[in-house]
């Protein structure tokens, strides 16, 4: 939302206590906010500590998820939960390296340990899974690319490791084909340098709605 110059020149002509209340109300309504100051201010914690604890967690709730999996469909709300994670952490650092390698990681983690699974149910069970993945990797691959370029090696290995689990995954691989992935960006860590135009397209084919026929 944009202010206009006379509404933000009177906020700053409010009295200390008055601009100190208003503050504290609007922290209680905007708790992503709230933990930004907090993380900014008092905690204490560095965007690479934070990064840490992150990358913990995905490892750990991966592996919650997968002992308690009872189908594709519930094993995809627990991915979207520790995304939404992802998504908050991101928030409150602003840590844009983060957002790629957290993102890579969870990937990474969920074919380790379900890959199997995936590949062996059937394509009406896969779809929301599949799509879910490509969307994500597109994600991953727009935000590698905006980072210096020289942040790419540190991201080889695990945007192989994806490829690998892609290829050995018949569902996903023919998913990835069908929407335009090629599984040479991970493997070779060849991002195209208009990835984000590239996905703005696919997008706007509906390629990466759910319940799309893809086969």
């Amino acid at each position: 939302m944009k202010f206009d110059p006379e509404f933000k020149n009177a906020i700053l002509q409010l009295p200390s206590k008055e601009k100190d209340k208003l503050l504290l109300r609007l922290l209680k309504r905007d708790v992503i906010l709230a933990n930004q100051l907090h993380f900014e201010l008092i905690s204490g914690d560095s965007v690479q500590d934070r990064r840490a604890r992150m990358e913990a967690h995905i490892k750990q709730k991966i592996e919650w998820a997968t002992n308690r999996f009872s189908s594709l469909d519930s094993l995809l709300v627990d991915i979207r939960s520790l995304s939404a994670d992802i998504t908050e952490n991101v928030k409150i650092t602003k840590d844009k390296y983060g957002d790629a390698s957290l993102n890579l990681l969870m990937l990474n983690e969920l074919l380790k340990n379900n890959n199997a699974r995936i590949a062996q149910s059937n394509l009406k069970k896969t779809s929301a899974i599949s799509i879910y993945i490509i969307a994500r990797i597109f994600k991953i691959l727009i935000s590698i690319k905006a980072l210096h370029e020289d942040y790419l090696i540190e991201f080889e290995a695990g945007l192989n490791e994806l490829a690998q689990a892609i290829e050995k995954n018949p569902i996903l691989l023919n998913m990835a084909i069908n929407t335009g992935v090629d599984i040479n960006w991970l493997a070779d860590a060849e991002i195209p340098d208009n990835i984000a135009e590239i996905h703005k397209e696919i997008r706007s084919k509906g390629l990466l709605k759910r319940n799309v026929k893809m086969f």
